[in-house]
């Protein structure tokens, strides 16, 4: 039986970890040794109550003080607070998977490695932000490091023929358009936090959602794909792909492409990345071609959706420049969902958030959390700023 830590447990992608789990049962059992949440305490306790691990983690000691005596009675070590997540990391579990939404995740993630446990990767600002970082650990020996997400898990799975990689030619990832594919700039200035979150195929959490509905999470997924697989940004090509069925493709250099179809379900990736390389039965809905109907590719609009330009161009640019995308991006979209920020607004603030960011080399945790900071501070005014002026409002 293998050992696992659940970063993220009581989010999107921790709760379905938790059903997989469960599925695994008979195939390929876990013992949950860890478990670590922002503030959500009630589930926390009610998935403690179920897996009985060595250690919780809350990131908020607001919320333990209610349920501190439950998690006591069951004789559960708990701790609070960032570092209460990398104890849970630095546990030893066989494999640790990260769900922890936005930069929080990166240290986490260095930390695990460390430790020398596997991580499966749901936390793409690990390898946007600190992807040298990651690199360098497992260059040295660290990991496995497994993608969690559905599009560089697809591309892994496309390539496990090919383990040297040197037929990779390009990776194609698709993206669904989030609710607004269509849509002109114009038509973007009043839309609500609801309606950026009702995703036409996905069942993710916020801040995902929003970033699928500005096509930032594609833009981030390109720097991900980046790392994983060594690649230059112009080796990874960005398609709408409405129905979300092809999760990613992979150009091989005699012109051939492999794929990788199945229904939108995160519990399908999830799964490949708790029992990688072996692949085990499961119950999940299956994709039935004849039923589906046509599927269709089209290119993204990068005028109406500037955030997927961004990635490319914080790339280019090098050092922390990725680092800073993701904070400004992150302090855009929590300004956006509050209500306090336009829509189109987030755009703009990354993009002037690049414009006035110096990148430096990212060669330590403290030079990456460091631009991380600087560029929140940049985003947060910009986004102040956004609001007075009534832009888009």
């Amino acid at each position: 039986m293998r050992t696992l830590a659940l970063l993220g447990s009581t989010g999107s992608i921790g709760r379905q970890a938790l059903e997989v789990v469960d599925s695994l049962t008979g195939s390929h059992p876990f013992q949950v040794v860890a478990l670590a949440a922002a503030r959500n305490a009630a589930l926390l306790l009610e998935q403690a109550r179920k897996y009985r691990p060595e250690l919780v983690a809350l990131v908020d000691p607001a919320a333990l003080p209610p349920v501190a005596a439950e998690f006591r009675a069951l004789g559960v070590e708990v701790r609070t607070g960032p570092e209460g997540v990398l104890a849970a990391a630095r546990l030893g579990a066989n494999l640790v998977l990260n769900a922890v939404v936005g930069v929080a995740g990166l240290e986490p993630t260095l930390a695990a490695l460390a430790a020398g446990s596997a991580v499966a990767l749901a936390n793409k600002e690990s390898l946007v932000a600190g992807g040298s970082l990651v690199a360098a650990l497992l260059d040295a020996g660290a990991g496995p490091l497994v993608p969690v997400d559905s599009e560089p898990s697809a591309v892994l799975q496309c390539l496990q023929g090919d383990p040297t990689r040197r037929a990779l030619a390009r990776v194609i990832l698709t993206a669904s358009g989030g609710p607004f594919r269509g849509l002109q700039a114009v038509d973007l200035d009043r839309v609500t936090p609801a309606r950026a979150l009702a995703h036409p195929t996905w069942n993710m959490g916020p801040k995902i959602t929003v970033d699928s509905a500005t096509l930032m999470n594609k833009g981030l997924e390109v720097i991900e794909i980046s790392w994983l697989f060594r690649l230059r940004p112009d080796q990874v090509r960005v398609v709408i792909h409405p129905q979300s069925i092809v999760h990613s493709m992979v150009e091989l250099a005699d012109g051939s492409f492999l794929a990788q179809l199945g229904l939108p379900d995160m519990r399908v990736p999830i799964q490949y990345a708790l029992t990688y390389p072996e692949r085990a039965p499961a119950p999940w809905p299956r994709y039935d071609p004849v039923s589906a109907g046509l599927l269709g590719f089209e290119e993204p609009d990068a005028e109406t959706f500037p955030c997927l330009r961004l990635a490319y161009e914080a790339v280019r640019m090098g050092g922390t420049a990725p680092a800073a995308l993701s904070a400004a991006n992150e302090v855009a979209v929590e300004e956006f969902l509050a209500g306090r920020l336009a829509f189109t607004g987030i755009g703009r603030v990354v993009e002037e958030t690049l414009r006035q960011t110096d990148p430096s080399p990212a060669g330590s945790l403290e030079a990456v959390l460091a631009a991380d900071r600087l560029a929140r501070r940049l985003a947060g005014r910009l986004a102040g700023e956004d609001r007075e002026r009534g832009a888009g409002c």
